[in-house]
């Protein structure tokens, strides 16, 4: 028995998610967010979020390491 996640077929949907230090990620549309995590609005394929999240995180830099001191 393999502790694997299964495999997700292409057509999937994703979300895309970010943290509170403005990381983001993709998580399945149909799961519960993890905790520390909120949805953006932005949908789609893996690839899809993927691109989007390459457009729009610009600045890999955490939130608190940008904050001034």
């Amino acid at each position: 028995m393999s502790s694997e996640p299964a495999p997700h077929a292409a057509e999937d949907r994703y979300t895309v998610v970010v943290n509170d230090e403005e990381q983001y990620s993709v998580w399945f549309a149909d799961r519960t967010l993890p905790a520390g995590w909120r949805a953006t609005g932005a949908q789609g394929t893996r690839q899809e979020c993927l691109d989007h999240i390459e457009q729009v995180w610009t600045d890999l830099t955490p939130r608190s390491a940008r904050a001034p001191r």
